[in-house]
């Protein structure tokens, strides 16, 4: 070695560089990793989902008649009082009679007036004959009482003179019902849209029934509405409660009575709340990656005090939070510093300057934390999403 250092020096200090190199590259590296301390702290299990306000008692004001309503003259959010009228309903106008249409009403009017002079006359003879019947009466009365004639010759006339007097009333009924469909032809003719009438139409008045504002106008301007049409909703946005529509394996774990928290609604501070119904009816709703998702509505109500949330209105976004479980000392890991082994849960745990795998028995879990009941202790460090070059006993060090 020697003498081959004093014949070529240089090619001997190349060579032993390269095996220098060759040991330094593959000689084992620590492997660099994040450590988290395992500490205490508050750990919070909840369900967030977004949601919005609603007005408690919600009117929807619809036409009780067909007609035409008035054009509203209020605003979405003014205040009403209850039994004010809000707006009236009109009749609808009378269709226009074409050429043939009024040709027809003409000749009605015409065939009207003479069943009306057809009747009049039926009805005078059946009171001539009616007359007649009197008369006839009247002169057997005494020869019936001398016995000049039959009892049985006097009853005859007694029940025609009963029976003219029976027609001449059937007769004059019909008279006066030949007169009504006479005045009944003659409204077609009288009452069209083309006509001015001089006399104001009846209106329906429609009232608010409840003291509150104004929230949704759906007929504004004048114009006809049928019998069901919504016309405005009134309601009182001082009394809200908040729907939030929420998966339905997640409805299950929500109960009665659950605190609530409302986030992002645009104050500084969150807003409590308390879950009131839990509605026992799913329904389908398409996500924005094209998924159907069975979800239920969870109607909760506000516990803050109402002077901190009176800014909001119907239908406003909030961001509700709630809260399955809490505790405020809680052993924790990182959730990312969790991987499966053995069918269960391991960590691992920095000693000295090592990794060591460490099973752990693992509580409750938020996505971000997660409770450590047995495996690790307080003041140990873990590593934080371990790669797979990190192996039990292997060499490492932190960024």
């Amino acid at each position: 070695m020697y003498t081959l250092l004093r014949k070529h020096p240089v090619i001997t200090i190349i060579v032993i560089l390269v095996i220098g190199l060759l040991v330094w590259g593959f000689w084992p590296q620590p492997v660099l990793i994040e450590a988290i301390a395992v500490k205490h702290a508050p750990l919070t299990i909840t369900i967030e989902e977004e949601g919005r306000t609603r007005v408690i008692d919600r009117y929807v004001i619809s036409a009780p008649v067909n007609g035409v309503a008035c054009r509203v003259q209020m605003n979405v959010g003014d205040k009403v009082e209850q039994d004010q009228v809000l707006l009236g309903i009109t009749p609808l106008e009378s269709q226009v009679l074409d050429p043939r249409s009024r040709a027809q009403a003409k000749a009605q009017v015409a065939a009207a007036q003479s069943a009306l002079r057809a009747a009049k006359e039926q009805a005078h003879a059946a009171a001539e004959a009616e007359q007649l019947d009197i008369i006839e009466l009247k002169r057997l009365r005494p020869l019936v009482d001398k016995g000049v004639i039959s009892r049985d010759v006097f009853d005859k006339a007694v029940t025609e003179a009963n029976t003219s007097a029976a027609t001449k009333r059937s007769a004059d009924f019909i008279v006066e019902v030949a007169n009504y469909e006479l005045q009944a032809a003659q409204t077609t003719l009288q009452y069209s849209a083309a006509t001015a009438k001089d006399t104001p139409a009846e209106r329906v008045p429609i009232r608010s029934p409840i003291t509150g504002k104004i929230l949704k106008i759906d007929h504004k301007c004048e114009g006809p509405v049928s019998t069901g049409d919504p016309l405005l909703e009134v309601g009182d946005p001082s009394a809200l409660e908040i729907e939030v529509d929420v998966l339905s394996a997640d409805a299950v774990k929500i109960k009665t009575g659950m605190k609530v928290l409302f986030d992002r609604w645009g104050g500084e501070k969150p807003l409590e709340g308390i879950v009131r119904t839990i509605e026992p009816v799913a329904f389908t709703k398409v996500s924005a990656l094209g998924v159907e998702e069975q979800r239920v509505l969870i109607i909760s109500d506000f516990i803050s005090p109402a002077e901190q949330w009176q800014r909001l209105g119907d239908g406003y976004r909030v961001e509700a939070r709630f809260i399955l479980w809490h505790e405020d000392k809680v052993l924790q890991v990182p959730a990312s510093s969790l991987f499966r082994f053995n069918e269960g849960w391991a960590v691992f745990v920095v000693e000295g300057n090592r990794a060591s795998r460490r099973v752990v028995k693992v509580g409750q879990r938020n996505g971000l934390i997660a409770q450590i009941l047995d495996g690790v202790q307080k003041g140990e460090f873990v590593i934080n999403h371990p790669s797979d070059e990190v192996d039990d006993g292997i060499s490492v060090t932190e960024y």
